[in-house]
């Protein structure tokens, strides 16, 4: 009896081993699910989104049309820009990180070292010196020496930073060429004695003609994808 009671009671090693797996495995849908939640601040903070974005909407204000194109249509476009902008990363980091991670080769204190150094590579490209060290001056760190690498947690909001004077700036250059067409529109009427027509009603279609027949999406894209090169 006392056998038999011995044998029942011992774990069976296949089952063992079995949650152990199972363990691993919620532990790394765990940690992605973790990392997913956080998704929308790591889009705005260390991706291509906010420029475009941005660059977008300004856009949109200087042609006096504030809803068209519609919220979701210029957040749909920021999207397709980013994802076509960030593949290079992105796909640099699934080779280096996630991948070993999911394949058990590194651990996640590994894929994480990994995973940061594409990303470091693409917010420096994209920060001003000034704005480096802006936040080195901030934080008293040390200014690293020749070839040591940048923590992120100076690349990031130096990259923040960079990526809102960038957009202004182009922002700023849509916005002054369409500004001057409503000017010239407002002092046209003015000259003509029609101060009861309001300027917007003839600069919308006069600026959307002009728009469109310069191909103004492609050129404006087209700018978008060359400033991040």
């Amino acid at each position: 009896m006392i056998p038999l009671l011995a044998a029942a009671s011992a774990p069976d090693p296949n089952v063992t081993l079995s949650i152990q797996g199972g363990g691993s495995g919620a532990v790394k849908l765990f940690l992605l699910l973790t990392a997913l939640s956080f998704a929308t601040a790591l889009l705005v903070s260390i991706t291509s989104f906010t420029r475009i974005v941005i660059v977008l909407s300004f856009l949109r204000q200087a042609l006096g049309a504030p809803q068209l194109p519609p919220n979701q249509v210029v957040t749909g476009l920021a999207l397709v820009l980013t994802a076509f902008v960030m593949a290079p990363t992105g796909t640099r980091v699934w080779d280096q990180a996630l991948q070993p991670y999911l394949q058990d080769r590194v651990d996640a204190s590994q894929a994480l070292e990994q995973a940061s150094g594409p990303v470091r590579s693409f917010l420096l490209r994209q920060t001003r010196e000034q704005d480096l060290a802006l936040f080195y001056e901030i934080s008293g760190r040390p200014r690293p020496a020749r070839g040591e690498e940048i923590p992120l947690t100076v690349a990031a909001p130096a990259f923040m930073v960079s990526e809102l004077t960038t957009a202004f700036r182009m922002g700023l250059f849509l916005y002054v060429p369409l500004l001057l067409v409503d000017l010239l529109v407002g002092g046209i009427l003015m000259s003509l004695g029609m101060m009861m027509v309001p300027p917007p009603l003839i600069s919308l279609p006069v600026k959307v003609g002009i728009f469109v027949m310069a191909d103004g999406w492609r050129l404006v894209v087209a700018s978008l994808m060359r400033s991040f090169q």
